[in-house]
């Protein structure tokens, strides 16, 4: 039979270190956790975002042609909708910290707080 010849120092050492190594992996463990979940809630936007903005191509060109049909030629209604772009251009800097920034940064927040 084997006598135990460690000091309770050096238990306590080992359970130490024992206690800051499975600390570290559980750290690294939670840090993938989160990245994956920004990363995976990133792509999922990005992916939503890219299919909205193919919609809305598509659409003002639709229109644009439709207007200059109306209007009797097919350049001014891509006129017109570049004139309602710059209209809308103008309220989004105006009011781009309110209606982008501050709801994208809450957004980061929220998933890497989650």
């Amino acid at each position: 039979m084997m006598t135990n010849n460690e000091t309770p120092i050096e238990t306590l050492f080992e359970k130490a270190e024992d206690y800051g190594k499975t600390t570290l992996a559980l750290l690294k463990l939670k840090a993938v956790d989160k990245s994956a979940d920004f990363v995976s809630s990133f792509v999922t936007q990005f992916v939503f975002f890219m299919v909205v903005t193919m919609f809305i191509i598509i659409i003002n060109i639709g229109l644009a042609l439709w207007i200059g049909d109306l209007l009797g030629k097919s350049y001014y209604g891509f006129f017109v909708i570049a004139g309602f772009y710059g209209i809308i251009s103008i309220l989004l800097r105006s009011y781009m910290d309110k209606w982008i920034k501050v709801p994208i940064s809450n957004f980061i927040i929220s998933q890497i707080l989650k």
